[in-house]
């Protein structure tokens, strides 16, 4: 009986060890040295940037102020003021843009707005259209980067996408920083270096306009990014990463709006996990889609702080079922995915996060950990399951 129990632990522990596993790959790859990629030329395509805003007048001039001066002749500036109670529109047409509006108490979510910016742009569609959150600011040369590889690969081109710790944040901030690097450059480099598609990230994404039609962009889901993404992969269109285009924000500054966000993101993604993960790896490999599976087990990584959290305490009952029965295979499978995770997280920030966080403030991830377990409980007992706007740092 204890022989049978040590397997099934073991087992267990085997399922567990596969993000941990896709994580340590993925951290490889990307300090691998840089390799210089042919470039291919392709014309600059007429392109549409489209801006969804939910009550942004506080943050919408910067953002176009940003966009506007890379935009040449027969390109659009759209931005969709949804359900706004602001000035958004208005603002948004004073700096130059197209500004629609849209009232819907029942749609919500940033997903209807897509829908109903690309509606707006068909009667003069043009080849490109990007898309670029409202509180963000772009690098020099975004949008011809973004566009022209999304032309020259025919695929949808999902753009680097950083989030920033305002000045002079606490420590918990820049944990979340140095994380979210990890998860939108690191691993997603890692993947590319095999050729393999990243998760669209909400913002700094580039479509062909005859792509659209593959997928639904009218959804309230609360990740509608990653829902987009997996979309376009089934349909034979995998997101390519493209580094060389930077787009940018900041983390609200309040608590209530980081508590906001950090719940819309991390909620919606572990509910992807367990709604849509087990069928999206049977469809990958019946179908032999490899794209898919590579995106799928990216998807299976789950957040840092709850990976971190699940390891712990995994850790912690292999070594007691040790202790009582004699048998230690649960024990050292672990810890062997206890070491591959710290040893990820250490390359990562030598290579990535020397700027973002001091070493010795990094030890303090794992407490930072143990403070989210509420988050996780609320994933468990009152998920939250509909697009909530975080609250910005002015609101």
């Amino acid at each position: 009986m204890i022989t049978l129990l040590g397997w099934l632990f073991s087992a267990s522990l085997l399922l567990i060890a596969v993000p941990v596993l896709v994580l340590f790959v993925q951290v490889l790859l990307a300090c691998l040295p840089v390799r210089s990629r042919p470039s291919t030329y392709v014309s600059r395509p007429r392109v549409a940037v489209l801006v969804p805003a939910h009550n942004e007048s506080s943050v919408i001039l910067a953002t176009l102020n940003s966009l506007r001066p890379q935009l040449l002749e027969g390109d659009r500036l759209l931005v969709v003021a949804d359900n706004c109670t602001d000035d958004t529109a208005a603002l948004a047409r004073s700096a130059g843009a197209e500004a629609v509006e849209r009232s819907n108490d029942q749609l919500r979510g940033k997903g209807y707005a897509l829908d109903f910016g690309v509606r707006h742009l068909a009667a003069d569609a043009p080849d490109v259209v990007l898309i670029v959150d409202a509180d963000c600011q772009v690098n020099e040369g975004f949008i011809e980067r973004l566009a022209t590889c999304c032309i020259a690969s025919g695929r949808p081109a999902q753009s680097l996408d950083l989030m920033r710790a305002p000045a002079g944040a606490g420590l918990k901030v820049q944990i979340a920083e140095f994380a979210w690097c990890v998860k939108n450059l690191v691993r997603a480099r890692g993947w590319a270096r095999l050729g393999l598609p990243c998760q669209l990230m909400g913002t700094g994404m580039a479509f062909a306009w005859r792509d659209l039609h593959l997928i639904d962009l009218a959804s309230g889901h609360i990740v509608e990014d990653l829902k987009m993404g997996l979309d376009f992969c089934r349909s034979g269109k995998p997101p390519l990463f493209c580094p060389d285009a930077l787009v940018t924000s900041y983390f609200p500054r309040s608590e209530e709006g980081l508590a906001t966000q950090r719940t819309r993101w991390e909620h919606g993604h572990l509910g992807v996990i367990l709604g849509d993960a087990p069928k999206l790896l049977k469809e990958s490999i019946s179908k032999g889609n490899w794209n898919l599976l590579a995106m799928t087990l990216d998807l299976l990584v789950p957040p840092l702080a709850l990976l971190t959290l699940v390891l712990m305490a995994v850790s912690g009952l292999s070594w007691l079922f040790f202790w009582l029965s004699g048998v230690g295979a649960p024990a050292l499978i672990a810890t062997a995915a206890m070491a591959m995770l710290g040893v990820a997280i250490g390359l990562a920030w030598s290579r990535f996060g020397r700027e973002i966080i001091a070493f010795s403030a990094l030890l303090y991830a794992p407490f930072y950990a143990v403070k989210k377990i509420p988050l996780y409980i609320g994933f468990l007992l009152k998920r939250q399951v509909e697009w909530v706007r975080s609250k910005r740092d002015d609101s």
